[in-house]
């Protein structure tokens, strides 16, 4: 066989076999359940008079546990949240943060579209919702300290805004005084200081916690291995990412009474839950406390807890602990700006794969072509001709040695006539061909092996990255992160229908017109060369180009317009490179040949 078409058919077979994987990886939604569990403290640290108890986790004494057990979002009264870019409200029934919206992004381009809810309080059918308070340590019952449905009242405040913090006020019956201050700034990040009062006559102890709890997984989750959905944590400058489907699977721990994964943090973390486009995250503000990812099998409650250490007062002292809450869209600037005031890494909250020593840049070029351009999709093709060209010294290289191997042809006919059916022999001969010629038959491969990972990272960028998402390009082309609008069902919008619905068996076989375009530029490069002899692998090159048409119909039309780029940008080197080798490729001929019938006595690979 041609050993360029060797190459070529090396390199598509690999491609091939990796988006076949990826096409079906993809599994069908499934349903929630509703309900919520709650945390536990750890040891204790002091200010004045510190002790080593460690807080009740005993039933009746989880912070959380009953907490769908009162009053459901219509019953309980409510605070507004009301900024530039939130609105939503606070339950004062526990002090839930578990309504909010983005203003700025819609759940689709449709006119009526609503806008994207990040939480969502108990009995709305997807509970989603951020929870706070302190479990009782020693001298403290269940009851001595605010629970999930605790009936706070409003000190300070009448709308949770930008320059507006509230304050909400509880008082224990044992004379405690618990106040919890929530502010919010002009992004994504609240702030909520928790203090507590000592009006009592005897020395108590509690810890102050944070919860961000999610009843049954997202209902428009992925499920697509590329992209990580579910527990995101930081703890001293290690990352730890647990999918919701590894939850289940966590070691049960008696101390958290479910399946858990426990982790101390020394200095600095964070721990949340994201998704593809949105994460809610607790940040603790000020030395050490506990990460805990938690899945409550029975209840179908996944939940991640910051539990801050166990502060001990004497009588008339008063201790504050103070939680930052991100609750938001995974805006690159705006992360990375919360992590220039101060939070460790939490660019890294972005899913950046294993090969995140080429996103990340590859992801910053994007991002500033974009600011240049204006215009993602022509940002996407400014993007694969920058890195087309700083790889054109392997392609070039690539393509030399195949175009140096395609002259060594005739040559290595004589050599397999002249040695018959002894394959040692050949291969001696072979050798000192290529010794004599100066041609390595692996330098055609090796370039392109490379540039794997730098297509895998790009490929990570464009179905990972949140500026892809409802970024128009032209035209019908509104929304990259979605699949081609169009269909030849519909011929392109020109009939009175409408084209079938993404995802389904009909958009699968009547597809875009970006499928369309990705299969001809396949077809187009392959024509490059003639079609191997072998009948089998004219059949497979054959196939192959609208085979990757129909796979890809269903990708983002981000990626396959990266991958049209791509396809363009590498014939039309491949072209050039080949001219520049005295070799001439006879498109036009190689097309007709391709559509000529191989007689069926003909000799196979001749």
């Amino acid at each position: 066989m041609d050993d360029q078409n060797k190459n070529l058919l090396i390199a598509t077979g690999l491609s091939f076999v990796v988006i076949l994987i990826w096409f079906l990886l993809f599994p069908p939604p499934e349903q929630q359940v509703e309900d919520q569990a709650g945390p536990a403290a750890v040891q204790t640290v002091d200010g004045s008079t510190a002790t080593a108890t460690t807080p009740s986790t005993a039933p009746g004494t989880d912070p959380a546990a009953n907490a769908t057990q009162a009053e459901t979002a219509s019953d309980a009264p409510r605070l507004p949240i009301d900024t530039a870019r939130l609105s939503g409200s606070i339950s004062l029934s526990g002090g839930r943060i578990d309504a909010l919206t983005l203003k700025d992004y819609t759940v689709n381009l449709d006119e009526d579209s609503p806008n994207v809810e990040i939480l969502e309080p108990v009995g709305s059918g997807h509970s989603y919702y951020a929870l706070f308070g302190w479990a009782p340590g020693a001298g403290l019952g269940g009851t001595d300290v605010p629970g999930p449905n605790t009936e706070w009242s409003v000190e300070s405040g009448t709308v949770l805004g930008t320059d507006s913090p509230v304050t909400l006020r509880w008082d224990s019956p044992t004379g405690l005084v618990f106040r919890r201050e929530v502010s919010v700034d002009d992004n994504y990040m609240f702030t909520i200081t928790q203090s507590v009062e000592n009006g009592s006559d005897a020395q108590v102890s509690a810890a102050p916690y944070g919860i961000v709890a999610r009843h049954g997984e997202p209902v428009d989750r992925k499920k697509f291995f590329v992209l990580h959905e579910g527990v995101v944590a930081m703890a001293d400058g290690k990352l730890d990412e647990i999918d919701y489907t590894k939850m289940p699977d966590m070691d049960v721990i008696a101390s958290e009474g479910a399946r858990a994964k426990v982790s101390q943090v020394a200095e600095s973390g964070w721990i949340g839950f994201t998704d593809h486009y949105w994460m809610t995250t607790l940040i603790p503000q000020g030395g050490p406390f506990k990460q805990v990812a938690k899945y409550d099998d029975a209840r179908d409650i996944y939940q991640t807890e910051a539990v801050q250490p166990t502060v001990t007062l004497a009588p008339g002292a008063t201790a504050e602990a103070t939680t930052q809450l991100f609750a938001g869209a995974k805006e690159y600037e705006t992360i990375r700006d919360y992590q220039a005031a101060g939070v460790d890494r939490f660019i890294d909250s972005i899913d950046w794969g294993w090969f995140f020593f080429l996103t990340k840049p590859i992801f910053w070029l994007l991002h500033h072509l974009h600011q240049l351009i204006g215009n993602m999709g022509w940002s996407i093709i400014a993007l694969t001709v920058i890195l087309k060209a700083i790889l054109f010294p392997l392609a070039f290289k690539s393509y030399v040695s195949m175009a140096k191997m395609k002259e060594l042809q005739p040559e290595m006919e004589k050599l397999k006539e002249r040695a018959g059916d002894d394959r040692q022999k050949l291969q001696q001969e072979m050798m000192a061909l290529y010794k004599k010629e100066k041609v390595n038959p692996a330098s055609g491969c090796l370039p392109i092996l490379l540039q794997i990972p730098i297509f895998f990272s790009l490929y990570k960028v464009i179905f990972v990255s949140f500026e892809l998402r409802q970024a128009a390009w032209f035209g019908p082309f509104q929304d990259l992160s979605t699949p081609d609008p169009t269909s030849v069902f519909n011929l392109f919008g020109l009939l009175p229908w409408a084209a079938p619905d993404a995802g389904s068996t009909m958009a699968l076989i009547f597809v875009g017109v970006l499928p369309i375009l990705l299969g001809i530029s396949m077809f187009i490069q392959q024509k490059l060369n003639p079609a191997p002899a072998d009948p089998t692998q004219k059949m497979i090159f054959a196939w192959m180009p609208w085979v990757f048409m129909f796979m890809l119909g269903g990708f983002a039309s981000g990626l396959v317009v990266y991958w049209i780029t791509n396809n363009t940008i590498t014939f039309s080197q491949q072209y050039l490179i080949m001219r520049s080798q005295g070799y001439t490729p006879d498109i036009f001929g190689n097309i007709k040949s391709g559509f000529k019938k191989t007689p069926k006595d003909a000799p196979k690979g001749k």
